[in-house]
């Protein structure tokens, strides 16, 4: 028999006052384009975290210091294939809109912020490179880390999606995320 625990963490609800438990799959209702981009691109933009430091690039993002790798929806997956470090920016420029693309799809808003997480750290050249990829691509670079630069104990792509959470530029005053959609 499952142990009862919390029904609201563990994802099962209570069948009446007879105490037993039962699984529910939730799924949150979501509006979307039929590209799966945002529905609002005037709303504030997410800051995520990027990994390039394996073979393929990993996103991330974070809210409220809880930070989760975004997968591609179903139908619309993609290999994001990390090019070598000297690759042309071009090259790059793929990895980064496709990393953009992935947060957009899976929040349903604009990502325009990054922390870029490299395995090593980088000479000026890559750094420069790298940075203008990513602008090409929409994004604004908050930070280029090494790997060794971020905090351990966790996988890089969610150490560089924290960063970018505070780093992140604060949301106009006055301004409601999603006000102007009704």
């Amino acid at each position: 028999m499952r142990e009862r625990g919390n029904p609201a963490r563990s994802g099962w609800v209570g069948e009446g006052l007879r105490g037993h438990y039962r699984p529910v799959g939730v799924k949150l209702f979501q509006i979307e384009e039929p590209d799966g981009s945002p529905t609002d691109p005037g709303a504030p933009g997410a800051a995520i975290g990027i990994d390039v430091g394996g073979a393929e690039a990993e996103v991330a993002v974070s809210v409220g210091g809880n930070a989760v790798v975004l997968a591609d929806r179903e139908g619309f997956e993609q290999s994001l294939a990390v090019p070598g470090l000297e690759a042309a920016a071009e090259q790059w420029e793929e990895v980064f809109i496709g990393a953009r693309l992935r947060a957009e799809r899976a929040l349903a808003r604009p990502a325009t912020h990054a922390v870029i997480a490299v395995a090593a750290a980088v000479g000026a050249s890559a750094a420069a490179r790298l940075t203008r990829a990513a602008g090409q691509a929409g994004l604004a670079v908050l930070r280029l880390v090494g790997a060794a630069e971020l905090r351990s104990g966790i996988p890089c792509v969610l150490a560089a999606a924290l960063l970018a959470e505070d780093l992140a530029p604060p949301p106009e005053p006055g301004v409601v995320p999603g006000a102007d959609l009704a």
